[in-house]
């Protein structure tokens, strides 16, 4: 019975218990609804899953019954290697021969008895005079890069320790002699002095140059104090010296030497990774098993063989050739090791040799630790801009005219240092010696350098010594005080332009490509033609820098030396990833990503993407485009790589999320090659198959130095 009051319904419990009932019911009516939905979805979800596990397992089966006869057709394309490492076997034994045969009277400086031949008849030559000396020191530069070039080109199958040990040896012979040849031609000038004496100031004053050495000379004739310091106006280069130097019978030599033969020797013939190929025989060998059971084998292929670290870093490189020839040759005695990874290897074009600069640097992490803070630590910084020795030293007696005679009194001594500060008066306060450095156009300084003294005790660069530093951009010059004085060096953090921003391979032509290398300095750009290649522009603030290295034709190796020497360093080393935050990539997949890219650069482009990043570290990411026309427009598609399986992915450079999901209607390859074949257009793989072996192993040599995959 339903009452009202005051206008409101009230309801009986009754009421409420059917009310109450019924929204139970709607609430398990729904909750079996939705129970019964997600039974649905999951079903539909695990079909899903199944057809697409199921669709995997086919394109796996798929790849694995195809995978011999393409790695077969891979390996026909490979011979290319093989066919560049005989070319430059064959090259480098027809120079030797071609220089045999020249007899123009310049040694050849692989063979000892030429070499120390020509070494003796230079010391007994008496003709010290300065220009004559600096012309000789251009052909002993020649002979030591020609040197140089041979330890960081040659194979390690094709020189043996003893010629290492060899070469190394006259490396550093000839640098000392050039060094000594030098302080001869110095102290020839010095006893001339009175012959270049300034009018303003009654001393002397000489600045002589050519391309790789500059001499910048001052004597104290006067030993007046008002003339304590002087700027020589050819170069820039200027000093202020102590009241206790000016009225001393001294001279002032900056002798700037545009390359750099203080650092120890390992720093100053750092090789490049290298192509090393097996012969034809094993290139064409496959094993059954491997292709059984790919899953195992791609862990094992991955897996770094357990070498011996390295015992030292040479700390005396101008005295002892034995550290750097342990440390190039540790490459030979790593390869004894491998046998076993080289076996388990399904691809057979990645030998050891090939492994070696990428696997190296997980494994050789013994180093000597600096512990003093003003040591300076050459695997982070490197001397940038030459050496720059700077001296006080003693003025020798000078040239005296009597009629027709000219008399000088000859000292036993040589050239000699002039002490400061006092050795008698080491606890005294002493003023350091104000130097200023015009820095070389030739050189890119993207930070402040770092400015270092040599310590020639510890065989090492040091920041201690120097104080009150100025550095001037716009100007292009640097002044800073000198406790004493030392041989300076301007050094500039090896790694400064890395990580890459991006990167970008093309093709521009046959046998001809384009390496696009943007850093946050700068934008290089290197053409690539057969096995030479040039820099064809380096812009830094949207302006061209560098021309005098820019417009010509050199190898791989001499385009790493000289980028380096300017100042643009993008060739990781050894150590590299220690100072850069990267995404170490597997050597596996980065190894043989650069090989079969280099195998198909002539008719396809690459460039960076940002999912590489987050690929892991066991596949590369990058994207491609068939490119057959230099002014085509690119259709980039994005491709997965571990060294095993190629891909190609459903996502793109603009998704949200990275994933790694087909591209629909896509399939596995056992090679990037086939991978991409399956889309290309016949005159794509034409291009390919008819691309020179020289240009092949150029690109690859690029990518190998350069890093791409790991180092952007």
């Amino acid at each position: 019975m339903l009452m009202w009051s005051g206008g409101k319904k009230k309801v009986s419990k009754a009421e409420q218990l059917r009310l109450q009932k019924e929204e139970e019911e709607r609430r398990r009516k729904e909750e079996e609804e939705a129970r019964l939905q997600a039974q649905k979805e999951e079903a539909a979800r695990l079909e899903k899953e199944r057809i697409e596990q199921e669709q995997m397992e086919k394109l796996k089966a798929k790849d694995q019954e195809r995978r011999e006869a393409e790695l077969a057709e891979l390996h026909s394309l490979e011979q290319k290697f093989l066919s560049a490492q005989q070319w430059k076997t064959d090259y480098r034994a027809h120079a030797k021969w071609e220089h045999y045969l020249r007899c123009d009277g310049s040694p050849d400086p692989t063979v000892l008895q030429e070499i120390n031949t020509f070494m003796s008849l230079w010391r007994e030559d008496q003709n010290e005079d300065i220009q004559l000396v600096m012309e000789k020191g251009e052909q002993v530069l020649n002979l030591i890069e020609k040197l140089q070039f041979i330890l960081s080109d040659t194979p390690p199958n094709e020189i043996t320790e003893k010629e290492t040990v060899q070469y190394q040896e006259s490396i550093l012979e000839l640098q000392n002699l050039l060094h000594q040849k030098y302080n001869g031609a110095t102290e020839h000038l010095l006893k001339t002095a009175n012959m270049y004496e300034d009018s303003d100031t009654g001393n002397m004053q000489a600045v002589m140059k050519d391309k790789n050495v500059t001499f910048c000379i001052w004597a104290n004739l006067k030993k007046k104090v008002r003339f304590k310091n002087h700027v020589f106006y050819d170069t820039q280069h200027g000093f202020d010296l102590p009241k206790s130097l000016a009225v001393s019978s001294v001279a002032v030599r900056i002798l700037h030497t545009h390359y750099d033969h203080v650092s120890p020797l390992w720093l100053q013939c750092q090789s490049v990774p290298q192509l090393e190929v097996l012969d034809s025989k094993d290139l064409t060998q496959h094993s059954k098993d491997n292709v059984e059971e790919p899953e195992e084998e791609e862990k094992k292929a991955r897996e770094e063989p357990n070498m011996p670290a390295e015992e030292e870093t040479c700390s005396d490189g101008r005295k002892s050739a034995i550290s750097l020839k342990e440390k190039s040759n540790s490459v030979a005695h790593i390869n004894e090791t491998e046998e076993e990874t080289e076996k388990k290897s399904e691809i057979l074009d990645i030998t050891p040799q090939v492994q070696d600069p990428l696997v190296q640097e997980e494994t050789n992490e013994k180093e000597e630790a600096i512990t003093d803070e003003n040591i300076v630590n050459l695997q982070q910084f490197v001397p940038v801009g030459g050496v720059y020795h700077i001296d006080v030293l003693h003025l020798p007696p000078q040239v005296k005219q009597l009629k027709d005679w000219s008399m000088v009194e000859l000292l036993d001594s040589g050239l000699e240092a002039y002490p400061y500060p006092p050795e008698e008066a080491e606890d005294a306060m002493h003023p350091p010696i104000q130097i200023t450095l015009r820095l070389s156009d030739n050189v890119m300084y993207f930070e402040d350098p770092v400015i270092a003294r040599w310590d020639p005790a510890g065989q090492q660069w040091r920041t201690d010594g120097i104080s009150n530093i100025t550095y001037k951009t716009q100007e292009k010059s640097i002044t800073f005080g000198m406790a004493a004085f030392y041989t300076i060096a301007l050094l500039q953090d090896t790694h400064l332009n890395m990580p890459y921003q991006a990167w970008q391979l093309q093709p521009t032509g046959m046998d001809e490509a384009l390496l696009v290398v943007t850093t946050v300095f700068a934008t290089i750009q290197i053409q690539i033609k057969g096995n030479q290649c040039m820099l064809s522009s380096v812009v830094v603030e949207e302006k061209d820098v560098l021309s005098h290295i820019t417009g010509k034709w050199i190898s791989p190796i001499d385009l790493r030396t000289v980028l380096k020497k300017a100042g643009v360093n993008i060739f990781p080393g050894e150590y590299s990833h220690k100072y850069v935050s990267v995404n170490k990539k597997a050597p596996l997949a980065e190894v043989r990503a650069y090989q079969q890219m280099a195998l198909i650069a002539s008719a396809f482009a690459f460039a960076w993407s940002k999912w590489n990043l987050e690929a892991g570290q066991e596949q590369v990411v990058f994207k491609v485009s068939e490119h057959l026309k230099a002014d085509s427009v690119k259709d980039w598609s994005l491709y997965m790589f571990d060294g095993q399986k190629a891909q190609k992915l459903k996502i793109t450079e603009t998704s949200e999320a990275f994933s790694e999901e087909l591209e629909e209607d896509s399939e596995f390859h056992s090679t990037l090659y086939h991978m991409l074949k399956d889309a290309a257009s016949k005159e794509a793989i034409d291009k390919v198959e008819t691309a020179s072996f020289l240009f092949v192993d150029g690109v690859y040599q690029l990518l190998l130095a350069t890093r791409v995959l790991t180092y952007s």
